[in-house]
């Protein structure tokens, strides 16, 4: 456990949060331009499409080189270096914001228990969610007032920004680096004890279903809200950004409850409600329901859902692997992104561009995570 001061991790945590952050703002800022995008290259919606799904592509494997190279040499160099690469292209900004996902995560179980560190990744979830929040409504404004082109370069800039602040604040939490975590052999070692843990498989099931079904929205919401029912961008971005109000809420809730209620039951809670509002939204738009409630409402309470599963859920997984924290974080991110990757793909290919496609997709996943971890969850 890192010996920082208090207020040194305070000022650490709040960095993290934007680290961790920066993977889903550079998708969510972009999604209100993702049909002025279709429209001047000529292409349809599941082409567009790709280029939030390709971002993703880059992540996985990001976090599978970053996680290793934190237990190995540190997180703090490793950060600074990943932080660095968000400047120069899109798709290698994705492996540089693939750094931020996985360390941040290594980070928290560095400094914290299991219990502890569900309630910090629910505090930085509940901050994390003005992202989807604020980012689509800044993309909707600078794509209005300047064009979709301009959102890379401010992009760009928050890149900058953040390595700046990594750079002054963050300090090394690995005190214990494993020499031999780049060693192929023991690297394969690692990645087979974790992919035959039942528990840890279980967590990785619920964050992978829960974010793909958010993912389906993500990849979606534009062109149902704004295609389908003529929402404008600047008005998409609130609507999305109401959604994200519901990650906020059940991060927020998972923050408060963690000690009193314990991980396991919360992630119950989460998935079944993700479930249910899936199932909800599916029946609607198969009822021929067009309207923007329809969409939004069942959406708010997936996310409600996902805001209580996955925290407890990263923190599950990754609290028992404390030699090999990076690693742990990265295998989970690496079968987050790709399976959430594919499973776009997949619903980019049968999406007719309305709500039916959509709300099936999440209903699938929403109910894949409940009977997953039901399934597959180790107790005690």
């Amino acid at each position: 456990m890192s010996a920082a001061p208090p207020a040194r991790l305070g000022r650490v945590a709040i960095l993290l949060t934007a680290v961790v952050g920066l993977g889903a703002l550079s998708i969510d800022m972009f999604l209100p331009s993702l049909p002025a995008l279709a429209a001047f290259y000529r292409t349809d919606a599941a082409t567009a499409q790709l280029t939030v799904t390709l971002f993703l592509a880059g992540l996985a494997p990001a976090q599978l080189v970053w996680g290793p190279l934190s237990d190995r040499f540190g997180r703090r160099h490793i950060l600074l270096s990943g932080l660095g690469l968000l400047i120069v292209a899109r798709v290698i900004q994705a492996f540089g914001a693939g750094c931020g996902q996985v360390i941040a995560r290594a980070i928290v179980r560095d400094v914290y228990p299991r219990d502890q560190a569900a309630r910090v990744l629910g505090l930085m979830g509940t901050a994390q969610a003005l992202n989807p929040i604020l980012a689509p409504v800044l993309g909707g404004f600078v794509h209005v007032a300047f064009g979709w082109r301009a959102v890379f370069f401010v992009l760009a800039g928050f890149g900058t920004l953040f390595a700046l602040a990594a750079a002054a604040v963050a300090p090394e939490t690995n005190v214990q680096p494993d020499v031999t975590a780049l060693h192929p052999a023991r690297f394969a070692e690692n990645v087979g004890t974790l992919l035959m843990d039942r528990s840890y498989l279980g967590y990785v099931a619920v964050v992978t279903f829960m974010f793909s079904g958010q993912f389906a929205f993500i990849s979606g919401s534009s062109f149902v809200l704004i295609s389908g029912l003529g929402v404008s961008p600047d008005v998409y971005g609130i609507c999305f950004g109401a959604v994200a109000v519901g990650i906020m809420t059940g991060s927020f809730l998972t923050s408060r409850l963690t000690r009193r209620v314990g991980g396991d039951p919360l992630i119950m809670v989460g998935t079944g409600l993700g479930a249910t509002a899936g199932v909800v939204m599916a029946a609607l738009a198969w009822g021929g329901a067009r309207s923007v409630a329809a969409v939004i409402v069942p959406m708010f309470f997936f996310a409600f859902g996902l805001g209580l599963s996955n925290p407890n859920a990263v923190a599950g997984a990754v609290g028992p692997y404390p030699r090999m924290a990076g690693l742990a974080a990265a295998v989970l991110g690496v079968i987050q992104m790709t399976g959430s990757a594919l499973y776009g793909i997949g619903v980019g290919h049968v999406s007719d561009g309305t709500a039916v496609s959509m709300a099936t997709a999440i209903a699938s996943a929403g109910l894949a995570a409940f009977v997953a971890f039901a399934l597959l969850r180790r107790r005690g």
